[in-house]
């Protein structure tokens, strides 16, 4: 179904066992304003075109956010409107306070622990080890994945975390095309000066 992200209630006590310091619950709630403030404002992200290779471009369209209530303000969610890039989806929001402070996104471990990947299934396992990736000049990890749904099919998706400071921005990506075609779909359009903007914004970056 088309549409816009919409922002969800946040309980974000119901991840962590200590109750959230108020440092955190300012920044994440600063945080779901500018996701509320883009999803009025930036009408001319509803529709735009990544590039790929020999020059030509991937076309996105934004769509709700297609993942119940948790413990995070729902991000934004984009589907590829080309043939060839097998309806691939991407989902991306950022966490504020849900990183390791000091160590950052360091290890595929960290990956698996925070990218969404249970949102789409809770049954996944990885096709091979991460490596690096940097997203709005942000550092962190990106690794593919094999997901089990509900009806026994078999999905491939992509993780992707990054981070800056003790905050991690995430995006999954999933779809019917191969793992190295999913992930390079996904980092062209964040990579896009619309998402990185937006990214940058969400994040609070300098």
């Amino acid at each position: 179904m088309s549409g816009r992200a919409i922002l969800m209630p946040m309980r974000l006590t119901d991840l962590v066992g200590a109750p959230p310091s108020r440092a955190t619950n300012f920044k994440v709630a600063l945080a779901a304003l500018v996701l509320v403030a883009t999803a009025f404002s930036s009408a001319a992200l509803v529709h735009f075109a990544a590039p790929r290779s020999g020059g030509q471009t991937m076309p996105w369209r934004e769509i709700s956010w297609p993942f119940p209530r948790d413990g995070w303000p729902a991000g934004r969610a984009f589907r590829c409107s080309d043939a060839k890039c097998g309806g691939i989806e991407v989902y991306v929001r950022p966490k504020l306070g849900f990183c390791n402070c000091d160590r950052g996104v360091a290890d595929d471990d960290e990956v698996d622990r925070v990218s969404d990947l249970d949102l789409i299934s809770p049954r996944f396992a990885p096709l091979r080890s991460g490596e690096p990736i940097r997203i709005a000049g942000m550092p962190g990890r990106v690794r593919a994945y094999e997901l089990h749904m509900q009806d026994e099919a078999r999905h491939v998706a992509v993780g992707i975390a990054v981070s800056h400071r003790c905050d991690v921005f995430v995006a999954v990506a999933q779809g019917a095309a191969v793992a190295d075609d999913v992930q390079r779909f996904a980092e062209a359009l964040l990579k896009t000066n619309e998402i990185r903007q937006w990214t940058r914004s969400a994040m609070q970056l300098p």
